[in-house]
């Protein structure tokens, strides 16, 4: 039985036959090398007589009669209404065949550090919005697309970040990317090679900087955050060389140790950027999720044309999503602009007009706020079985954010790990987000993400922690 020519539309079929010669003898041979080097997978869907035969250059009986020799030959299946399909159970004989190993041994509990709850995710809230915003969307938004990022979600975003984080900015500040890190490619590009940096960080961070030509210069960090006020008998920023002209911060919440950057040292660092006429980059990372006291508000509220705000979507809603910002002081917006380019290549459109919805409706509100009582309860279990289990373990750096750090003493960070992943559990030690160029000796303890391990698993998990640093 052959298929109509009016069937479902079929695969694509890339096939190259010769210009002259028994053209339908080549077709039915080049259809059967295909399947046989499985290159057509048993049960796709070919294309109807008319449009492979435009596509080939071919008559259309040509091609049926190739379909029904193969489909006679038990290559091919063939029902009406329902299109010609590749046979299964081929043997792709010519097909190289991969040599499968052992599957390696995956760790049972993810303590991994920066994972929001992925089944958390406000499925249909999101849904809604983007309904809404795909529905109301205008047509232009539909064309290349404004490398500063839809209007829509620019107001959405200072109006939120001026009500929830003491952010000082219009919607022409704001730019939009697709993350933290593309924000700071973005940054490396236009501003001079010497950054000073915190001596703990991403190491992922360190690499884009290392990759862009940066000169870091490390900050050493203390349970206050960076260590950026004037000690006694020395200038207001002496620790900074004079010649940095762009600090990157963590205010809210020093990543990875924990510390919220005190009033002092805020006030120094801004009038250290007037004095200088430098540019801080403030990373705001975990300023929504604060548990144990009011959240500290943004520190470019206190100087917008000396700092960056940058945030992003990664912990409080998705990475999936690739959605940041970055707030410029207008004299870097232009620059920022001009690096990006003419053409938005990297935030969608679409996901853009979703946001400012979900922004907009608050359901980006409820989601944090119910998301910050999730994280702290994990958080309270987290302290309280090692309190009960491991009471000589000092657990700091959670006052906010999604993980914490366990203080080891020199020498027990590598075989902690080592039991760590003996047990099952996948986690980092501190000495890993350590600068490169930090000239003094590591600090020595565990990075515990406690957000991503689902219910099921997360009791059990922090069992297994305490039983592996409790030796």
């Amino acid at each position: 039985m052959t298929t109509p020519d009016q069937g479902p539309g079929g695969a694509d079929l890339h096939l190259e036959l010769p210009a002259e010669g028994a053209r339908r003898t080549a077709l039915a041979q080049a259809l059967r090398s295909a399947v046989r080097s499985g290159r057509l997978a048993g049960g796709t869907l070919l294309p109807p007589y008319r449009t492979l035969a435009a596509d080939l250059g071919l008559a259309r009986n040509a091609v049926a009669d190739a379909y029904a020799e193969l489909v006679a030959e038990g290559w091919f299946t063939a029902r009406q209404g329902s299109g010609t399909r590749v046979a299964e159970g081929i043997a792709t004989t010519d097909a190289p065949t991969a040599t499968v190993g052992p599957a390696p041994d995956r760790p049972r509990y993810d303590l991994l550090q920066g994972k929001p709850d992925p089944a958390s995710f406000p499925r249909a809230a999101w849904a809604a919005s983007a309904r809404r915003a795909l529905a109301e969307a205008p047509t232009e938004a539909f064309g290349p697309g404004d490398p500063q990022g839809r209007p829509e979600l620019r107001r959405a975003l200072a109006g939120y970040l001026s009500r929830a984080r003491g952010v000082r900015c219009g919607p022409e500040n704001i730019v939009i990317c697709s993350g933290f890190a593309n924000g700071l490619r973005l940054l490396t590009s236009v501003r001079p090679p010497d950054w000073a940096v915190e001596a703990y960080g991403l190491p992922f961070h360190h690499g884009i900087l290392r990759t862009a030509g940066v000169h870091p210069h490390p900050v050493q960090v203390d349970e206050d955050g960076a260590r950026l006020g004037a000690p006694p008998g020395r200038r207001l920023g002496e620790e900074l060389p004079s010649r940095v002209p762009t600090l990157l911060l963590t205010p809210a919440h020093q990543f990875p140790t924990g510390g919220r950057l005190l009033p002092a040292r805020r006030a120094a660092a801004v009038e250290w950027a007037r004095h200088t006429g430098a540019v801080i980059v403030e990373d705001d990372y975990d300023g929504e999720f604060r548990y144990d006291r009011k959240p500290v508000g943004a520190l470019q509220g206190l100087a917008p044309e000396h700092v960056v705000y940058a945030g992003s979507l990664s912990k409080s809603l998705s990475p999936a999503l690739r959605l940041g910002w970055l707030v410029l002081p207008d004299r870097l917006r232009d620059q920022v602009l001009a690096a990006k380019g003419l053409r938005e290549s990297w935030a969608s459109t679409l996901d853009q007009l979703a946001l400012a919805d979900f922004i907009e409706c608050g359901a980006y509100d409820r989601h944090v706020r119910r998301m910050r009582l999730r994280y702290r309860d994990r958080r309270d279990q987290l302290v309280a079985v090692l309190a009960a289990r491991a009471p000589e373990v000092r657990v700091t750096g959670i006052s906010a954010g999604l993980h914490a750090v366990l203080e080891l003493p020199p020498g027990r960070e590598s075989p902690a790990l080592a039991a760590a992943h003996a047990a099952g559990l996948a986690l980092d030690g501190l000495s890993a987000y350590r600068h490169p160029a930090d000239p003094t000796p590591p600090r020595e303890g565990l990075v515990v993400g406690y957000a991503a391990p689902p219910d099921s698993a997360f009791a059990r998990a922090l069992e297994v922690l305490a039983g592996v640093v409790g030796r």
